[in-house]
């Protein structure tokens, strides 16, 4: 199968499918488009986003017969937020996916009234309709910058998060971290327990009790003082980058909680550079990408 790439935001896509049995165009939809609300689909029909043998249809009761072609044109509109810190790489009826700045959090509680990528993303989808909904699916660390994927419906958001490792199939992140790696790939394999207090991760070579963890590197890059890794992960666990790069002796720059004493781009040098997953309602393979930012450049 074909992989989508997003990297910008001016794109058109479109579904297809052949009817096989008379059915309703709501009635079709909402047994087609598993993870989709029904508010979704009239949003789908009230925008001319639906035709039938090339004809578009507002109504839902319009009646669909066999051999009928039916299309759904997916908007994907990423205009009209403007932040310094967050950029929408890619939109439609479905998912949002957003290029997130360090130093911005993912989420907060509901007392913490801090600005995060969710609230900023969630005003401005108001604006557009009040109605709009937001859902949170996976997070990235506040000093991570890089690919942050929201849903726009609850049963969405239920269906990545519950299928997690079968729906998304690749997560990349690159790691600017101090000193000359010596291997030019190589599989971290430990145990990580959090410290209760300091909420400082560790990492055990041995079974412990902790909770699993294994992250692929390949050098991508080598500078004078630096290395630039191109990470995968296995398992998602919290920090495990930070961790797993700091036992082997060399950890992400400017990142002074695991072990880094310099800071040469003045910031976290980890990046969540693109994440690949089956699209959920369409089922397609789409690839999502946030460039490197311009910081990690200046290192020679």
């Amino acid at each position: 199968m074909r992989k989508q790439n997003f990297k910008s935001n001016k794109k058109e896509r479109e579904t297809s499918f052949l009817v096989k049995e008379n059915s309703s165009v709501f009635d079709f939809l909402l047994k087609k488009m598993g993870g989709m609300s029904k508010s979704s689909i009239k949003g789908l029909l009230q925008r001319g986003q639906i035709s039938v043998n090339d004809q578009i249809v507002k109504r839902g009761e319009t009646v669909l017969s066999n051999g009928d072609l039916i299309k759904i044109s997916f908007s994907q509109s990423t205009n009209g937020l403007k932040h310094t810190k967050l950029s929408i790489i890619y939109e439609d009826d479905a998912i949002i996916v957003v290029n997130k700045g360090a130093g911005l959090l993912s989420v907060a509680t509901d007392k913490n009234e801090e600005t995060t990528a969710f609230r900023i993303l969630l005003n401005h989808l108001k604006k557009q309709d009040k109605n709009n909904r937001l859902y949170i699916v996976h997070r990235i660390d506040r000093e991570t910058s890089g690919v942050l994927l929201f849903a726009k419906s609850k049963e969405i958001q239920m269906q990545l998060q519950h299928n997690w490792h079968r729906q998304v199939f690749e997560k990349i992140y690159l790691a600017l971290v101090e000193g000359c790696v010596e291997k030019e790939e190589d599989t971290i394999h430990t145990w990580l327990v959090e410290e209760p207090k300091s909420k400082k991760v560790y990492s055990f070579d041995y079974d412990n009790g902790g909770l699993e963890s294994t992250t692929i590197y390949n050098v991508e890059k080598r500078f004078k003082q630096n290395t630039l890794l191109r990470v995968s992960l296995k398992t998602g666990r919290k920090n495990q980058i930070r961790v797993h790069l700091q036992s082997i002796g060399h950890p992400i720059v400017g990142d002074k909680k695991y072990g880094s004493t310099t800071s040469p781009i003045n910031r976290i040098g980890l990046h969540a550079y693109s994440i690949s997953l089956w699209h959920p309602i369409t089922g397609k393979n789409v690839r999502f990408e946030a460039p490197l930012p311009e910081a990690f450049n200046k290192i020679k």
